[in-house]
């Protein structure tokens, strides 16, 4: 017998590839999950992750040429827990964030679910 998984938990997702955001969208909601609010540029992400409430975010390192370094520091600023997404590997994030669980793009939802549920449990420690 499997442990219960835990209750939903609400996803602020930034990527700026709309099939990409639209896909990552539908695994969450698979997973049990609901997305929050979802951006494809900097300065709306910015916008949302000031004013939305969620439990975890999922951040694409490059947003249409710009990093996403000032959303992840607003995130940090409000103690939510978030996931980078890149297809450029760990050494693709920036520097302050090299610590950070980083989704390798193209990612399975097998990954993106252990990846949320990891990042939700050390949020919580």
């Amino acid at each position: 017998m499997s442990a219960p998984r835990p209750a939903g938990c609400s996803v602020f997702l930034v990527e700026d590839e709309v099939m990409i955001r639209m896909m990552v969208a539908d695994m969450l909601e698979e997973l049990g999950h609901s997305v929050a609010a979802e951006a494809g540029e900097i300065g709306e992400a910015i916008r949302l992750a000031q004013s939305t409430e969620f439990d975890l975010a999922i951040l694409d390192v490059n947003v249409n040429g710009k990093v996403i370094s000032p959303v992840a520091e607003l995130i940090q600023a409000r103690n939510r827990p978030f996931i980078f997404a890149t297809g450029y590997g760990s050494s693709g994030l920036p520097e302050d964030y090299r610590d950070r669980p980083a989704l390798q793009k193209p990612f399975q939802i097998e990954t993106l679910g252990r990846m949320i549920d990891t990042a939700l449990k050390s949020a919580t420690v």
